[in-house]
């Protein structure tokens, strides 16, 4: 990939309201976070001293000092004659999991399997003020199986923000919003019961929603949104006993679904009987103007919601909830204690402070990373494979792209070869299928996202050459599929 650099406008933009006090530190710490959160890409060229003093409009002794400390803290490397380049402590790959990436993987590869940005600006902050709340917390013995009260309070508010009221013992705080949609599958769906889920949807959650045992159907999702007449006829032959759906945003398609059809869609469950597993983690992720839609559950009181900070907020911070309705409390708490029994208190405190704080600032400023990434990728794919066709979604973090041939697979074999890891159509359906589709999300750089288009794109002209990509990977070497 080739080296990028930055302006020192564009870097004083960045740091805009660092602390002063002192200077020097300040300016450190905001591009620490901005090369950790990869605002700033790896292998960054930085603004001379000269060109960011004047660009910031202080002292050249500052800026030499902060360079210094990025230096000495492995966030920066000074190259004799080619001026001062980003870099990570650990190197690239430092946040890498090995369950997530094949052994053989090495740097410079780019991960589009996984669709979840990095942290937004001032998260680290929000951290360092809840640490300052939890010694008041260590007396007790630091158990919540349902959540910390305040928690709880503040999830069930952002529910009355939507207009549906919710009372805080509605709410069950989980690491993620996975482990509340395994929750809700032990409690709710036994050997005997059936399980809907949509084709394609996210993996994760169809594993979770067996974990009581729930046997499999599937639901087609036409491309262009949700077919109610296939849905009754679904409802009807396989009368299950929980359905999950994604009206926001939906994972992978980026689908959501019209206030019309939620209410239709809702009618349909109560006549057979089927409670709605509805799962928003998304629904924050607008990024064009348009209609709020009323949550599914206004039109499903029996519905029962997951949700998630880790899409909007960042992947790191492993708290999700369940909003239940008041008959299903206990036993959904009675589950959950079976799976674990409860979130660490630091990160309950993080995000109290965040919905109850500046919520709206952080989202929008992820928000609006997102938003210029995804029309980076429309732009560099439409470019590249004009032959591939794609809807633009009005949110969320992925383009569900439909290739001119079968080849999907195919593909992510060989664009692995090529530095790059995709999650062809296959990986979203239960069943099996979708091989004419390719999930991308827009959640990485926009620098990033264009290289790996050039990639993707030399892969699919072997594929579609038939000079190679043939051979599928070895079991268990493939990545694991998280978001």
């Amino acid at each position: 990939m080739s080296q990028s650099t930055l302006s020192a406008a564009r870097l004083a933009t960045l740091v805009e309201g660092f602390d002063r006090s002192p200077a020097y530190v300040g300016l450190a710490d905001a591009l620490r976070e901005l090369i950790g959160d990869g605002r700033i890409g790896y292998g960054t060229r930085l603004p001379s001293e000269r060109d960011l003093t004047e660009a910031l409009g202080v002292s050249r002794t500052t800026v030499t000092r902060a360079y210094a400390v990025l230096r000495d803290s492995s966030y920066a490397e000074a190259r004799q004659g080619s001026g001062t380049f980003t870099r990570l402590p650990g190197g690239r790959t430092r946040a890498l999991d090995r369950a997530l990436w094949p052994s053989d993987v090495g740097n410079g590869v780019i991960d589009l399997v996984c669709a979840a940005a990095t942290a937004p600006p001032g998260i680290a902050a929000v951290y360092a003020e809840a640490a300052a709340d939890l010694p008041a917390h260590l007396g007790g013995h630091g158990y919540f199986p349902a959540g910390m009260p305040d928690l709880q309070a503040a999830v069930a508010a952002t529910y009355d923000a939507r207009g549906l009221p919710t009372a805080p013992e509605q709410i069950i705080v989980t690491p993620g919003a996975l482990a509340a949609t395994a929750v809700i599958g032990s409690a709710l769906a036994g050997p005997r019961d059936k399980v809907l889920v949509e084709s394609p949807t996210y993996p994760n959650a169809v594993r979770a929603l067996r974990t009581g045992g729930g046997r499999l159907a599937t639901l087609a999702l036409d491309p262009s949104g949700w077919d109610l007449d296939a849905v009754a006829g679904a409802l009807a032959r396989h009368r299950p006993r929980l359905v999950h759906l994604m009206p926001d945003f939906h994972n992978p398609t980026g689908l959501v679904m019209s206030d019309r059809d939620r209410a239709s869609y809702a009618r349909l469950l109560a006549t057979h009987g089927a409670t709605p597993v509805v799962d928003e983690a998304h629904h924050l992720l607008g990024l064009d103007p348009g209609p709020t839609h009323t949550p599914f559950a206004a039109y499903a009181k029996d519905a029962v919601c997951v949700g998630s900070a880790s899409k909007s907020v960042w992947g790191g911070l492993r708290l999700g909830w369940i909003r239940a309705p008041h008959g299903l409390v206990d036993q959904l708490t009675r589950a959950r204690v079976g799976l674990d029994l409860g979130v660490p208190v630091l990160e309950q405190l993080v995000l109290t402070r965040l919905l109850t704080g500046d919520l709206d600032g952080v989202v929008r400023a992820q928000k609006e990373r997102l938003r210029e990434q995804r029309d980076a990728l429309v732009t560099a794919l439409a470019e590249a494979l004009p032959d591939w066709s794609f809807r633009v979604p009005s949110g969320g973090m992925a383009l569900w792209c439909r290739l001119p041939a079968a080849g999907a697979t195919t593909l992510s074999v060989e664009a692995e070869r090529h530095g790059v890891l995709l999650a062809p159509g296959p990986s979203f359906a239960p069943e099996g299928g979708l091989d004419r589709y390719v999930r991308i999300p827009y959640a990485v750089a926009t620098p990033l996202l264009l290289e790996a288009v050039e990639r993707i794109a030399a892969a699919w002209a072997v594929v579609t050459s038939g000079r190679g990509g043939a051979t599928a990977p070895a079991s268990g070497s493939e990545p694991v599929l998280v978001a």
